[in-house]
């Protein structure tokens, strides 16, 4: 016979199968469709394994980083995704995306549930330094995104080079290295015209 817990967890599994439905702006290398909030996901935790050992300052818990990023958006099958550079939108996401922590969190095994809660609420207050990397690729990832599909999704919706200059100005606090990547692929974006300079 089934237990409780299992029954929750498999329930979890199932309803976060949605995350597969939630798109974002960013488009997909070489394609015409927008990515999933899965697909986003799954890119950040390999580039956690890959770009970790880019900060060198501090230590950092690659499998604390790893859970960070595959669950950081679940929140979204509630909340939908906003648009890191829509202000409007931005203005209730705090409310919106807690609302949806407590449904989606609460409906697995209580340890469970706030290990997962835990974590989602370092990622979004990035305290530590697994919280800081993770936000840190949580940037950078959709940035190659934009970069690699000649800045698409900036040109339909506006976006020019200081918004995104301040939306990646705290990736070199985490990893120097990749702060450098950041404002070169920002210059090299200007330069080729995928991106407005502002």
């Amino acid at each position: 016979m089934t237990t409780e817990r299992l029954k929750r967890q498999i329930e979890f599994i199932v309803e976060i199968d949605k995350i597969k439905q939630i798109y974002r702006k960013n488009f997909v290398i070489g394609s015409e469709r927008h990515e999933t909030d899965a697909e986003h996901s799954w890119h950040l935790a390999i580039m956690a394994m890959l770009l970790a050992e880019h900060v060198t300052s501090q230590q950092v818990d690659v499998l604390k980083v790893l859970k960070m990023v595959l669950i950081h958006d679940i929140v979204e099958i509630d909340a939908g995704d906003t648009y890191c550079f829509d202000k409007q939108a931005g203005q209730d996401k705090e409310e919106r995306e807690t609302k949806a922590a407590d449904r989606l969190f609460g409906l697995l095994p209580g340890d469970q549930a706030q290990e997962f809660r835990s974590l989602w609420e370092e990622f979004e207050q990035r305290v530590s330094s697994e919280a800081r990397l993770a936000d840190a690729l949580d940037r950078l990832q959709p940035l190659l995104l934009h970069y690699h599909t000649q800045g698409k999704s900036w040109q339909l919706n506006g976006i020019t080079s200081d918004k995104v200059k301040e939306r990646n100005k705290r990736t070199a606090a985490i990893a120097i290295e990749l702060g450098r990547l950041v404002d070169e692929i920002i210059q090299d974006s200007i330069k080729k015209g995928y991106l407005q300079n502002s």
